[in-house]
């Protein structure tokens, strides 16, 4: 059974970092694309950031671009989210996500869609605070 399993959340004040990691179980996504979402209280899932196999892509939301960054450790079959210099409006939850399809590359704009992932997380809450 895949498992993905997030972690690193938690309360932390405005221009401060966390490091979110996620965890997969079950079989190995190290030829797959992998990617962070977030939903705040009241609004739709969005993107934040993916990681294409092999770490060969990255993508970005806008609102994260320069303070947040993905990775992988393949031979752990982690993925994390680095997030500095965080803001009131990271507040959210963050989910991890990850494509079935190995070795599959995409348009920019597709890794930022939640079709492209069939396995989800069930999230950790980051909270930032002013």
């Amino acid at each position: 059974q895949v498992r993905l399993q997030e972690s690193g959340g938690g309360l932390v004040q405005a221009g401060g970092s966390l490091r979110l990691s996620c965890d997969a179980s079950g079989r190995t996504f190290s030829a797959n694309v992998m990617g962070w979402f977030r939903q705040s209280p009241g609004k739709l899932r969005e993107s934040v950031g993916a990681v294409g196999w092999s770490g060969t892509i990255a993508y970005y939301a806008d609102a994260v671009k320069g303070r947040f960054t993905v990775s992988r450790a393949d031979a752990k079959n982690t993925l994390y989210l680095q997030m500095d210099d965080l803001k009131p409006e990271d507040t959210a939850v963050y989910y991890c996500a990850a494509d079935r399809n190995p070795r599959r590359t995409y348009t920019e704009s597709h890794y930022g869609r939640q079709g492209t992932y069939d396995y989800w997380g069930q999230g950790t809450q980051v909270t930032v605070s002013s």
